[in-house]
């Protein structure tokens, strides 16, 4: 008999649907007309044991349990899942075969083949253990993985990657969190100060800009604007144009680090010395230009866009994309990192886009005019592992069914997907070089040649521009006025969680160490698509940062807790070298030893020096404990 074990029940069903024949459903498993099973998981069945499962001794919080490392690692079942895990051990000890249908990404795999070893399978069942990989719930889509159905061993990496991980964080959550709280009632703080190897990073990032801001000091700098004009016998008569002025390196001692002049003397000699001169042109170069439609989404990619067009929360749009996915079966697997798509998928392409326009009748005319044949570059098999970018799936079913935010997030997707069908951007960008008086001015415009792509967006609104006029080199124009612009620096915005996502996607931008930029090269990325938006979500609740309208800003204690940290701690660079790591492990570059000895070491280090710290940082914090209502209940004696 061959068990089918999906991640959820909704996969499951789904991969039942893909079966012909007479099927039972009975409790917590779907019989096949031919005696297979299709069981499920509700998310993880399994989890990892508390420290007082290896010692009870563990129970009690003291500095010095730790750090807490277990020799033999125990797996329990986690709270109200006992029961379908039973379901699972029973059907699993009958079984002949044994297919892995968890979701197609890190955590999918492990969560499956855990329960495989808990369930204590037989050696020759696991060794011929199957891979189901669905990234679409609809039927056919889910027919076409099953004749697909690859060995579960090609994906051992991943699964001990995940296993790493899942081990790797339990340690250095635990571990810190325990000596950070107890340090913290050494302070008078009386709430528990959480401490994660993605959440700590991100709070930093959060609590630095907090400071950045504050220490911040504008001062002012100076730009030089010069109206030019053509000379009169101009075959298009007299035009009239701006070009801004370029400091040259001699002026490099009287710029900041970001090349802005900040000494007015200069600027205002710069003004006195072209005003009313001749200029000579000393270039005029125009280029065909085009871009590309942007790639499909990925998770973060549209968190990110979600958030800026309709304020969601990176939470509220898993929590849509979930729905869109497994109750509408809409669109294609929502927790993906990839934005680009197999080939095969390019021949479904008119089946999907005429799904999308029966379904948002605001697509109709997008569609319409989409050409079936334009290849974008998002169909490239060599970008596409275990999942693909999310598109929309050939389901038809009116948008008027669903929630306004499940609408909203459909368009988007459906759109960014139409976009793969459309004409690059074209566009001709001129650039006219005039030397005035010894100093480089230079003007710049763009005009549009074809919308392409850029017609689906709001971008397509007509932005006439003046073409500069046909100069060539040597011919001369006039200055009639120089102008100079006070400026004022401003500050660095604080984040909002569109702002906050984009930073952890690509956190290589916050990273000091140029050694560790180049490892962040291809793994570039504060957690996963799957839990950045759970990260964000759990430092609110945490009462570690809380929301000013749309800012995000750090909480006093949020605040106290990274000043509190070692710095290794509160900065991206050690999770990021983490994610690579656990990616070398899914690839088989690195053995899991090699990851987790260093770590727990380094935890050790960590827990030593913490000893030093200044504890009156926690003192007079209020408690993070949440807030309650007594509950009032009627005295049957006194009323």
């Amino acid at each position: 008999m061959i068990i089918y074990i999906a991640e959820k029940p909704s996969l499951g069903r789904a991969i039942a649907q893909g079966f012909a024949g007479r099927q039972q459903k009975r409790d917590g498993y779907i019989e096949l007309e031919n005696g297979d099973c299709v069981t499920w998981c509700i998310g993880h069945l399994l989890e990892q044991a508390e420290p007082d499962k290896y010692d009870p001794a563990y129970a009690k919080w003291t500095l010095q349990h730790l750090p807490i490392v277990p020799d033999n690692w125990l797996l329990v079942p986690k709270k109200g899942t006992s029961k379908q895990l039973t379901v699972v051990k029973r059907l699993l000890k009958t079984a002949s075969q044994v297919i892995n249908a968890g979701d197609p990404d890190r955590e999918g795999q492990l969560l499956v083949d855990e329960v495989i070893t808990y369930c204590k399978v037989k050696r020759s069942v696991i060794v011929n253990a199957g891979r189901l990989l669905i990234n679409d719930l609809n039927v056919n889509a889910v027919k076409k993985s099953l004749n697909n159905i690859r060995s579960n061993r090609e994906f051992t990496g991943l699964s001990i990657s995940a296993l790493a991980r899942s081990r790797a964080d339990w340690l250095y959550g635990l571990n810190l969190t325990r000596a950070y709280t107890l340090l913290g009632q050494r302070g008078g703080y009386s709430g528990v100060l959480s401490v994660g190897r993605v959440q700590t990073p991100v709070l930093g990032l959060v609590v630095r800009r907090d400071a950045e801001i504050a220490q911040f000091q504008s001062k002012p700098f100076y730009e030089v604007f010069a109206t030019l004009v053509t000379q009169a016998g101009h075959p298009q008569g007299r035009q009239q144009f701006q070009a801004k002025w370029q400091p040259s390196a001699a002026c490099e001692p009287y710029q900041d680090e970001e090349a802005r002049v900040i000494v007015k003397k200069l600027a205002e000699t710069v003004v006195n010395k072209t005003r009313g001169q001749s200029g000579i042109v000393q270039a005029n170069t125009q280029k065909n230009k085009q871009s590309p439609p942007p790639l499909p989404y990925n998770l973060s990619a549209l968190q990110i866009e979600a958030s800026k067009r309709f304020n969601l929360s990176p939470k509220a749009v898993l929590d849509v994309c979930q729905s869109l996915y497994e109750r509408h079966q809409l669109i294609t697997y929502p927790r993906s990192d990839s934005r680009y798509l197999p080939t095969e998928h390019f021949k479904e392409a008119p089946s999907v886009l005429a799904a999308i326009k029966a379904n948002s009748p605001e697509h109709k005319n997008a569609v319409d005019n989409a050409k079936h044949t334009l290849k974008s570059k998002a169909w490239n098999d060599s970008k596409v592992e275990a999942h693909h970018a999310i598109i929309p799936t050939s389901r038809n079913k009116v948008l008027s069914s669903l929630s306004a935010d499940e609408a909203k997030i459909y368009q988007l997707i459906a759109t960014q997907y139409i976009m793969q069908f459309y004409e690059p951007h074209k566009y001709q960008e001129q650039v006219l070089v005039v030397i005035i008086a010894g100093g480089e001015f230079v003007a710049k415009t763009k005009a549009t040649v074809a919308l392409g792509w850029l017609a689906l967006t709001k971008q397509a609104d007509d932005k006439t521009t003046h073409p500069l006029p046909a100069l060539s080199k040597g011919q001369a124009v006039d200055c009639l006025d120089s102008q100079l612009i006070e400026k004022q620096t401003t500050p660095p915005k604080h984040f909002t969680e569109a702002t906050l996502l984009a930073a952890m996607t690509g956190i290589a931008r916050y990273v000091q160490n140029n050694d560790i930029k180049k490892i962040l090269k291809d793994t570039d990325g504060l957690g996963t698509e799957a839990t950045r938006a759970s990260i964000i979500d759990l430092l609110f609740k945490r009462q570690f940062m809380q929301k000013n309208g749309k800012e995000i800003h750090a909480t006093l204690t949020g605040k106290a807790l990274i000043n509190a940290l070692p710095s290794e701690a509160t900065q991206p660079d050690m999770t990021a070298i983490w994610e690579s790591n656990l990616d070398k492990i899914a690839q088989r570059q690195m053995r899991y030893q090699d990851f987790m000895l260093p770590l727990t070491q380094s935890i050790g280090n960590m827990i030593s020096s913490s000893q030093q710290i200044d504890t009156s940082l926690f003192a007079g914090l209020a408690s993070t404990k949440p807030a309650y209502k007594k509950k009032w209940r009627k005295n049957k004696k006194t009323g």
